[in-house]
C-alpha cells in the first residue's frame, strides 16, 4: 500500500516522467534558441536584444505587417467596438465587421461562404473533430499539422496517414478501406510548412470523387503565397474551389492578423455557425484582428507586385542554397524553405552559428519533425532585399565550409 508521502509525490505535476525527463532533456542542450523577445515588427529585419537580424523565421510573408494601411482599419475598429467583442457570436458578439470578413475570404478564393474563428489551431481541431465520428475513417498526409492530428483524434475516428504527397498510397488506403467506413475524410496542407512543396490537389480530387470521400485542405501557409495574388492553392492549379469540400486557412501569416477560417458551400457553412462547438462556445475573433484580416485582403487583391516579389525571392534563395549543395528537400514554388541537416544537436549548433552572425533562422527539430530530418526553416519574404540574401548566402557558405574543417581536424 501506497505512503501519503509516496502518493503526494505522484500526484505532483512537477514529478510526473514526462514532465521530469523534458526537464532533463532540455538542460541538456545547453544553448536553446527559442522564446527569444523581438522589440518591433518582424519583417525583412527583426531587432533581438538590440540587434537588429536578417529575419527568416516569422510569418510575414508579404512584408505588410505594420503597414500604414492595415494600422489605420485596426485603429478605426478598436474606437468603434473597443479591444474585444466580448461574447459568443451566436449571442451578443456579433458585429458588422466579421460578417463583411467572411464576404471578403469567401470572395477572395471563390467559396459560396466562410467562417472565421479565434485560433488556427483549434479551427482545424474544432473542425475535424467535429465533421466526422466513431463511423468515419480519416485519411490525412504522413506529414500533415498537430491540429490536423489533434482534430482527428478528437473526432474518435479511424485515422491512418499515407506517404507524403503519395497518391498511390492514398489510392491504396481507398481501396482497402472505403467501404468499410460511412465516410472518408481526404485531409492534407496547401502548402507544407515544414517542406515548403505542394498538395497533388488534381489527383486528390479525382480520387476523392471516384471514392465517394471528402477532401479537406488547410491553406494556412498557401493562402498569400500561391495562385493569383496568393488565392491558395486551387487558384495555383486552376481548379475551381467548389471542388474542394472544406478549405481552411489561417489570418496569422500573410493577412496579418490572427485565427482561422472555414471556406466551403453556404449550407455546409451556415451548418457550421450553429453547430460547431468551437465557434459556438467561444467569444468572437477581436474587431482588430478582423480589421487586419480584412484590409491585408483588400491590399492582397490589388498589389500584384507583392507576390511577384515574393516568388523572385524564393527561387533566388532556393537556388542559390541548391548551389552549395544544400539539401533543400522538396520545396518549390513556395516561401517556404527548409536546410535540411538531419541530426538535432547539429541543427541547433548551426542555427546559433547563423544567430551569432546576425540571421535569425529557426531550428525544426524532432519531434516537430523526424530526427533524420532535423532542419533550418527559412521563411521567405517579399520584403527581403537582394543584399539580405546575398549576405545570407554568404554565411551560410562560411559556415559550412567551418563546419566540414571542423570534421577534418576530430577525424
Amino acid at each position: 500500500m501506497n505512503s501519503k508521502n509516496e502518493l503526494d509525490k505522484s500526484s505532483s505535476i512537477d514529478c510526473f516522467p514526462e514532465v521530469t525527463s523534458f526537464s532533463e532533456y532540455f538542460m541538456e542542450k545547453g544553448t536553446v534558441p527559442y522564446f527569444r523577445v523581438n522589440d518591433g515588427i518582424a519583417s525583412n529585419t527583426i531587432i533581438i536584444n538590440g540587434k537588429e537580424m536578417i529575419n527568416y523565421s516569422t510569418y510575414n510573408y508579404l512584408g505588410m505587417n505594420g503597414c500604414e494601411e492595415i494600422n489605420e482599419q485596426v485603429y478605426k475598429a478598436i474606437q468603434q467596438y473597443g479591444t474585444s467583442v466580448s461574447g459568443s457570436r451566436l449571442l451578443s458578439g456579433e458585429i458588422e465587421l466579421h460578417s463583411r470578413l467572411e464576404k471578403k475570404i469567401a470572395s477572395f478564393i471563390g467559396t459560396e461562404d466562410a467562417i472565421v474563428q479565434v485560433g488556427g489551431h483549434s479551427t482545424n481541431v474544432n473542425t475535424i473533430g467535429n465533421l466526422v465520428n466513431g463511423e468515419d475513417l480519416i485519411l490525412y498526409d504522413a506529414l500533415a499539422h498537430n491540429s490536423i492530428i489533434q482534430g482527428a483524434i478528437l473526432s474518435k475516428a479511424k485515422r491512418r496517414p499515407f506517404k507524403h504527397n503519395d497518391m498511390e498510397s492514398l489510392e491504396s488506403k481507398l481501396k482497402k478501406l472505403r467501404y468499410k467506413y460511412r465516410r472518408v475524410l481526404i485531409v492534407v496542407e496547401g502548402v507544407y510548412s515544414m517542406d515548403g512543396d505542394i498538395c497533388k490537389l488534381p489527383e486528390l480530387i479525382k480520387l476523392k470523387n471516384k471514392y465517394n470521400a471528402l477532401l479537406m485542405v488547410d491553406e494556412a501557409h498557401s493562402i498569400g503565397t500561391i495562385g493569383e495574388n496568393g488565392r491558395g492553392v486551387t487558384s495555383y492549379y486552376n481548379i475551381d474551389p467548389k471542388e474542394v469540400d472544406v478549405l481552411m486557412g489561417t489570418l496569422s501569416k500573410s493577412l496579418n492578423s490572427c485565427g482561422g477560417y472555414i471556406a466551403g458551400s453556404k449550407k455546409f457553412i451556415h451548418y457550421l455557425r450553429y453547430n460547431s462547438p468551437g465557434f459556438i462556445f467561444s467569444v468572437g475573433i477581436t474587431p482588430a484582428n478582423a480589421a487586419a484580416a480584412y484590409a491585408s485582403l483588400e491590399i492582397c487583391e490589388r498589389e500584384e507586385h507583392l507576390f511577384e516579389r515574393l516568388k523572385k525571392n524564393s527561387t533566388y534563395f532556393l537556388s542559390k542554397l541548391k548551389s552549395l549543395d544544400v539539401n533543400t528537400g522538396d520545396s518549390c514554388d513556395t516561401p517556404i524553405i527548409p536546410m535540411i541537416i538531419g541530426n538535432t544537436d547539429k541543427a541547433l549548433m548551426f542555427a546559433e552559428k547563423l544567430y551569432q552572425r546576425g540571421v535569425n533562422a529557426m531550428p525544426i527539430v524532432y519531434p516537430a519533425v523526424k530526427e533524420s530530418q532535423a532542419r533550418i526553416r527559412f521563411f521567405m519574404s517579399s520584403a527581403h532585399t537582394k543584399e539580405n540574401i546575398d549576405q545570407t548566402i554568404q554565411i551560410i557558405k562560411e559556415e559550412l565550409i567551418n563546419q566540414k574543417e571542423e570534421a577534418l581536424q576530430y577525424s
